[in-house]
């Protein structure tokens, strides 16, 4: 196995067995752990020095996690906070994301999604500041040119966000060139090496879409004469860009919020599950907080998609790939809250 050096670790219990037994689990991973038994120790902890990721719980006496969650967003809004919670719940999880937590798991843990989890969470630390750069030949090659303000600026925006694991969320009109955005992402993230799968959401009917996306099995319908890989299991190991992402429906506006949450799906029609690993990149050109509130789109997927956001603006000379967009307005690695 191979070792994770210099990453420190806060974990966050009031369970002291519990604490034991998740940093000895880091230890076993190569990271470096340190405990507290409660928010106002772990807010103390972070106000001496630096951590690379927080593990921490929700119910906890003296101060809870998401009290603590605040305050250490206060002192430093940089360190990846991961919420463990036994009280799975559509509001607590929305709650924290929009809190600002990076993203949450459900008691009893699941071993290997906690280590995914913070595998993405501390990815910034073994990430070279060097190779978050492109000179300009690079930056050609992916389609944008021009050295103009609002093109460094862009630029600055896509090598920072590049290198995590963060969902995005692309909005602008329609033509500004939001697809290249996605693709120069994941061209500089450490995904590149992987799939970059493209889905017109609004291209196809509610049941061509969930075959499309989830894939299907041998007689799951008619017409369907042998299996399907979906693009979910097309786009392991790298990047889906899920285009128009505001026309879908609300049923499938479910099942991709099981797919970001368990990491997980089944084909049409089949009963076994899968595994993935995949980046999701989405692009609307609606406002998608508009349409949350008329209860067209589900608010605990909007905050799954929203943890990252790049507002692309219609270019001053027209639409069409004109690729001089400024970024006006980004969450930057932060989450949104509701009033932006």
């Amino acid at each position: 196995m191979k070792k994770k050096q210099n990453v420190k670790i806060l974990v966050i219990d009031d369970e002291k067995v519990h604490r034991f037994m998740l940093s000895s689990l880091l230890k076993e991973w190569g990271w470096e752990s340190v405990e507290a038994d409660d928010g106002t120790t772990a807010v103390a902890a972070v106000e001496e020095g630096p951590f690379d990721a927080i593990l921490m719980d929700v119910r906890m006496a003296n101060m809870d996690g998401m009290e603590a969650l605040q305050k250490i967003n206060a002192i430093n809004p940089a360190i990846p906070v991961v919420i463990m919670t036994a009280y799975s719940s559509v509001d607590s999880a929305v709650e924290a994301i929009k809190m600002g937590a990076h993203d949450y798991l459900t008691k009893p843990l699941d071993f290997d999604r906690l280590r995914q989890t913070l595998e993405a969470a501390t990815q910034h630390k073994r990430q070279e500041d060097e190779d978050n750069r492109l000179d300009g030949s690079s930056r050609e090659e992916t389609g944008i040119i021009g050295a103009s303000q609002p093109m460094r600026e862009l630029w600055e925006m896509i090598l920072q966000v590049a290198p995590s694991d963060a969902n995005v969320l692309i909005t602008g009109e329609s033509g500004t060139g939001k697809e290249l955005v996605a693709s120069s992402l994941h061209a500089r993230s450490r995904r590149a090496e992987g799939p970059f799968v493209k889905v017109n959401c609004a291209a196809l009917a509610e049941n061509l879409l969930e075959s499309e996306l989830f894939g299907h099995e041998k007689g799951a319908f008619t017409g369907a004469d042998r299996r399907r890989e979906g693009r979910f299991a097309q786009a392991d190991g790298g990047t889906l860009f899920l285009d128009e992402i505001s026309e879908t429906t609300p049923a499938m506006q479910a099942k991709l919020l099981r797919v970001l949450q368990e990491h997980e799906l089944q084909r049409v029609g089949g009963q076994e599950t899968l595994k993935v690993d995949v980046r999701i990149i989405a692009a609307t050109n609606r406002d998608l907080e508009q349409d949350v509130a008329a209860g067209r789109f589900r608010e605990d997927l909007y905050y799954r998609l929203n943890v990252v956001v790049l507002q692309v603006p219609p270019c001053a000379t027209g639409p069409a790939m004109c690729l001089c967009w400024p970024i006006t307005s980004s969450s930057g690695l932060r989450p949104r809250t509701s009033g932006r």
